[in-house]
């Protein structure tokens, strides 16, 4: 990465509009990271675009194509990495390289082992100037799955909390709708767009029997930016240790892709049964459980982003064994009393120094609720020769 570079007032600008342009692609380029590009010639935009859909073409490609001629001795701003190889679609890099622009401003070097400072090399070796850090911190925050995918073969993990102000989940007879409002409510939706997968237990399927999709009409502002077509569903997960899911589950009806995930094989009769949209998958039975961090490392395959809405089982041994990056919590305004059902559980600590370290990262107003998204420290500790031992 360049060091020591003096950034000009138009570079802070044309990068702070990239990094705009790639927010666009939020909720639709899984499991590809949401990148975007400004072309400037003569101080002038040109050119600009993102990148909207996995398959389909790059931010770069889309900012060439809108500045055409003009793109020759220009200087592109692009908030990850052109990339260097085939894929889908031909490198970014080349198509660059091929047009003839001078420069080239990067935010934030691409970890896909594909790329991995190859895209720049490449333009670099084509005489083309490279520059690399502009506003590199808010370009990775872009893409927060997509760059520990890269860098660890795990997906990120969010784990979603909906509480009263004592802490509780539901009354003691179960009871919980609704705990939060309408606002908290369609903000879990953005939040299941924006995820490649939604895990939960199969005690809250028992118990609820919900649907676990992304419901259109309730993404509120964002249906003005996506259509219904555009729309993505998260794979749903859901983690059935001993193979209990009954047919008749409401998440079965729902078309969009389903993972069964246990500890031993369900009925041949039973899968015979299964809709098109559903898979299982049977990972090893350790102490009768489904392993999350062998789990995560299957999704980590394919999936960026994780969201984990659950009971407070597996929402806690999510926390509890370091495996959570961040808690999105829904506080309501509501107290629910001594008897009700717990947010989370966690170990009996013993000592401060063994409590799971959290940083608040942003709180805000959702109609009558809060809304806390909290950084989990990672759990250093945590080694793969020890996933074996970790089960829920």
């Amino acid at each position: 990465m360049s060091l020591n570079i003096s950034w000009s007032v138009l570079d802070t600008q044309m990068m702070s509009r990239a990094i705009q342009l790639a927010r666009k692609g939020f909720y639709t380029t899984r499991p590809n990271p949401s990148v975007g590009c400004v072309i400037v010639k003569d101080n002038q935009i040109v050119g600009e675009g993102y990148h909207q859909k996995a398959g389909e073409p790059h931010a770069e490609v889309h900012a060439l194509r809108m500045a055409g001629e003009h793109a020759r001795g220009a200087t592109a701003y692009v908030t990850l990495e052109p990339c260097s190889h085939y894929g889908r679609t031909p490198p970014c890099a080349l198509a660059l390289i091929n047009i003839g622009v001078k420069r080239v401003v990067v935010a934030v070097e691409d970890p896909n082992p594909q790329v991995a400072g190859r895209g720049i090399q490449m333009l670099r070796d084509a005489g083309i100037e490279v520059d690399v850090g502009l506003h590199r911190d808010e370009a990775y925050a872009l893409n927060l799955g997509f760059m520990k995918r890269m860098e660890s073969g795990l997906p990120r993990v969010t784990v979603k909390l909906a509480a009263s102000l004592d802490g509780k989940t539901a009354l003691s007879n179960g009871v919980s709708k609704w705990i939060t409002g309408p606002e908290s409510r369609r903000d879990v939706q953005r939040l299941r767009l924006r995820s490649c997968a939604l895990v939960t237990g199969i005690e809250t399927i028992l118990a609820d029997d919900p649907s676990l999709n992304v419901r259109y009409q309730e993404l509120g502002g964002i249906k003005d930016s996506i259509t219904e077509a555009q729309l993505l569903q998260p794979l749903r997960v859901i983690l059935d240790s001993r193979a209990r899911l009954p047919l008749s589950a409401a998440c079965l009806a729902i078309v969009s892709p389903i993972l069964l995930v246990s500890t031993v094989a369900y009925p041949a009769e039973f899968q015979a049964q299964l809709p098109s949209h559903v898979s299982c998958l049977v990972l090893p039975a350790i102490a009768g459980r489904v392993s999350l961090p062998e789990l995560l490392s299957y999704l980590g395959q394919s999936c960026n982003h994780v969201l984990v809405e659950a009971g407070a089982t597996l929402a806690g041994a999510f926390l509890a064994q370091g495996l959570a990056d961040e808690l999105v919590l829904y506080q309501a305004m509501k107290i629910l009393g001594g008897q009700g059902r717990n947010l989370l559980q966690l170990p009996d600590y013993q000592t401060m120094a063994q409590i799971p370290a959290l940083m608040l990262v942003d709180e805000r107003k959702l109609g009558p609720d809060t809304r806390l998204i909290l950084s989990v420290k990672p759990d250093t500790s945590l080694s793969k020769s020890n996933w074996s031992k970790i089960t829920v």
